[in-house]
């Protein structure tokens, strides 16, 4: 089969591997029929993630349909149509039993796939803990639907949920790209009194002033100010930094009102300085961490009752024997893109 493999710092490349086996009567094999590319690939091409192993195939975010399953396996069965957890957890450890999933003990527990051991952006996969790490697809919702629901719609989910919101509170989002979008989209779900988007890039102001009209929207240079004059307690009741950018994390902070709740959802490429001076007597609480992904028969039960389309996010369409030209366009952020989908070859 063919399959973009991790070759070393700043290179992948589309090679012949075998297809994938049952290892362990726990696994699946998924073939892949859709898939994505997300920031935390390009993270592994330029070294930011140490534990990627050179040699696996890259990707976490597909759906597909199962070919075959280990004879422990009882959630799914070949034949079903399935969204792959970008997680592997064992659903047995003391952190899985709390729902903190992305803790998982087992060797291979956490953000496995596409990292530590082969990912989906090839014809098959092979996904460990079949019953935990996949999720049926309903029959009325498509695959471009369910794409992002293993991954960034997962990220956007739990960041939400994490973040204790009222409707009666200010949420400041900065960033909008892909995480920051499906970031809005599960925080709309929780209907705040008022919702503001900081972005600096101006296709992406556009695209969320076109779609998301009654969010409000500044840019990183104003948007201290903007979120004073838009907010009810001197700021915003809960910040979500989405962005991983150099400034965003001090801009978090400093937009947040007092004793207020800032969830770090951002993948960093460095570490970030917390200027404890600076914040003394603002009571903050911080929420960090890899996304918790144990809410996508939820999240895929939103779909299906039409309370979140993330179709929208999808601009660019490639074939896997494109996939390297999909990359060019995703890492250099060409022709307004957010999200590319990954047509696989049909079986």
């Amino acid at each position: 089969m063919k399959a973009l493999t991790y070759i070393e710092h700043g290179k992948f490349a589309l090679l012949d591997k075998p297809k994938p086996e049952i290892l362990d009567p726990r696994d699946a094999v998924v073939r892949v029929t859709l898939g994505s590319i997300c920031t935390s690939d390009l993270h592994i091409k330029h070294g930011s993630v140490p534990r990627a192993v050179p040699g696996i195939t890259v990707g976490h975010e597909m759906v597909g349909v199962v070919e075959s399953v280990g004879s422990a396996v009882t959630a799914v069965q070949p034949g079903d149509r399935v969204t792959v957890n970008v997680e592997t957890f064992c659903g047995e450890c003391f952190f899985c039993k709390h729902g903190f999933v992305n803790n998982c003990t087992d060797p291979n527990g956490g953000w496995a796939l596409g990292c530590r051991i082969d990912g989906g952006q090839a014809e098959f996969v092979r996904v460990p803990y079949a019953d935990q790490g996949l999720n049926k697809i309903p029959d009325s919702v498509t695959d471009e639907q369910a794409l992002f629901v293993g991954d960034v719609l997962a990220t956007g989910f739990w960041a939400a949920r994490i973040s204790e919101i009222t409707v009666d509170d200010t949420v400041l989002i900065i960033g909008a790209g892909p995480t920051g979008i499906c970031t809005l989209l599960c925080v709309m779900l929780r209907k705040p009194k008022r919702i503001i988007v900081c972005e600096k890039d101006p296709a992406r102001i556009a695209f969320v002033r076109e779609h998301y009209p009654e969010v409000l929207v500044c840019e990183p240079e104003n948007c201290k100010e903007f979120t004073l004059a838009n907010s009810d307690h001197n700021g915003a009741d809960v910040v979500l930094e989405v962005a991983g950018a150099k400034d965003t994390f001090r801009l978090a902070w400093e937009c947040a009102r007092p004793n207020a709740i800032v969830t770090v959802v951002a993948l960093y490429d460095e570490a970030q300085a917390l200027p404890l001076p600076d914040m003394y007597g603002k009571n903050l609480i911080f929420k960090t961490g890899g996304v918790d992904g144990c809410d996508c028969a939820e999240i895929l039960a939103l779909i299906e009752a039409g309370k979140i389309d993330t179709t929208p996010l999808i601009t660019h369409r490639y074939r896997l024997e494109d996939i390297e030209e999909a990359y060019h366009l995703f890492e250099n952020r060409l022709d307004g893109v957010i999200k590319v989908a990954i047509t696989m070859p049909k079986a």
